[in-house]
């Protein structure tokens, strides 16, 4: 099975996408996110806390949601990684969709509650619906049809239900364990829960 494009640069970044001083200020936005929080942090604040003026770091993002996206982006990326790890390791169509969903949440488990930090952007994303929550989520449309469809092939999952309707009725079941705002509810339930999730969905998709 073929994966996904690697996710598109965040947006709202400015000037050349390897410049030094953009992962500088990633640093240490990182570090002030940690310790005041992504909502009471200000491009001012961490102007101050940097260095540079509030203008320096505006040639390179334009937004502070800009930067916030840009340590999402990293973050999610990792969720993704796991995902696609667990389709690599599958042999079967079933094997693939539960292990891909068990990368997913248990990597999103880790990352976003064991670091205040990521989760609190994490949040502020799914909430606020950036660009790069929104990707994360079409990047994993993309590796679930990619499943969907190989099951079909191999005569494992039902042909008749269209597979757009299947992807986005998979997505809204797996929602409670994906986005952070929900999965942070949920945390006492894991593993049980996802697992009883992907079961139902499983003997639904069966031929």
């Amino acid at each position: 099975m073929s994966t996904t494009e690697p996710a598109p640069p965040a947006a709202g970044q400015r000037g050349p996408a390897d410049h030094d001083v953009r992962g500088q200020i990633v640093e240490a936005a990182e570090a002030h996110f940690s310790r005041y929080g992504y909502g009471k942090t200000t491009v001012a604040d961490l102007a101050k806390a940097i260095g540079f003026s509030k203008a320096y770091i505006y040639k390179f993002f334009d937004s502070k949601q800009a930067i916030g996206q840009a340590i999402c982006v990293q973050c999610l990326d990792k969720v993704l990684a796991a995902g696609e790890a667990g389709i690599a390791d599958g042999k079967t169509a079933t094997e693939k969709f539960r292990r891909f969903f068990n990368g997913i949440i248990s990597t999103s488990a880790d990352l976003f509650f064991e670091d205040k930090l990521l989760y609190d952007i994490a949040a502020y994303s799914a909430e606020e619906r950036w660009p790069s929550a929104i990707a994360y989520v079409e990047r994993a449309e993309a590796l679930l049809r990619e499943i969907i469809l190989f099951g079909r092939e191999t005569g494992e999952f039902e042909r008749k239900t269209p597979v757009d309707e299947v992807c986005e009725a998979i997505l809204l079941v797996m929602q409670s364990f994906m986005n952070p705002l929900m999965l942070k509810h949920n945390l006492d339930d894991l593993p049980e829960a996802p697992t009883k999730a992907i079961n139902l969905v499983l003997r639904s998709l069966a031929s």
